[in-house]
């Protein structure tokens, strides 16, 4: 059985991309969680991974590292990976590589973080572009397939790598128009409670991730375990 290897649950959106995709998709999985205790954890986790980073998918006696490696590790494993119809495939693939690449600014200035909330502090040019591109993008993907997910009537690996970025708009209140519906959707798929579960009962706190949170605006509530 497949070994997927991830990290905080409020802090890593490395780490949710594949565990959803795989939780999305009824994929088998044992589960190890290797928590941020440093904020750089490369010593630590080049005994497991050859980045010295998470996720990782051990199978076979294969290490497969990266979020995008493991999604097309899977596809060629699994059906459902990407949507069938060929227009919605090729719009997932290129959504996913964007997602993997670039939002940067979002990264940086909205850190994940799945049980707080928070009101941002006045975002950047660079952060208002990105929240414009992601409008743009979800509203692409909704009229052109039909919804509720972003490439169709069913979860892909489009969903899976922009999970993360469902919890980033519901915990900086962000502004996405009317891709708030595939947000919602998204927000209350079994997978994502589960994750948001886990991330509730974390009492593991890692000084430099809770120094960026407080640095991206004013907490408002704060709902993990103490």
């Amino acid at each position: 059985m497949y070994v997927l290897i991830t990290a905080n649950r409020n802090y890593s959106s490395w780490s949710l991309r594949p565990w959803m995709l795989m939780q999305g998709l009824g994929i088998a999985f044992e589960e190890q969680i290797e928590p941020f205790t440093n904020p750089i954890n490369y010593d630590e986790f080049r005994s497991f991974s050859p980045t010295g980073q998470v996720p990782v998918l051990l199978d076979e006696g294969r290490t497969v590292y990266d979020s995008l490696g493991i999604t097309l590790y899977l596809a060629d494993r699994h059906d459902g990976v990407w949507p069938a119809d060929p227009d919605a495939r090729a719009w997932a693939q290129c959504a996913v590589a964007e997602m993997h690449s670039g939002f940067s600014a979002l990264r940086g200035d909205c850190t994940m973080n799945v049980g707080v909330r928070v009101t941002p502090k006045p975002p950047s040019g660079a952060l208002r572009l990105d929240i414009a591109r992601l409008r743009e993008l979800f509203a692409e993907g909704l009229s052109r397939f039909g919804g509720p997910y972003l490439a169709g009537d069913r979860f892909t690996a489009a969903d899976a790598f922009y999970a993360p970025i469902a919890f980033r708009i519901r915990t900086y209140d962000l502004d996405v128009g009317a891709a708030q519906a595939w947000v919602d959707h998204m927000l209350s798929h079994p997978a994502m409670l589960e994750w948001e579960r886990q991330a509730l009962l974390e009492e593991w706190r890692e000084e430099s991730h809770e120094a960026e949170l407080a640095a991206a605006g004013v907490i408002t509530a704060d709902y993990r375990a103490r």
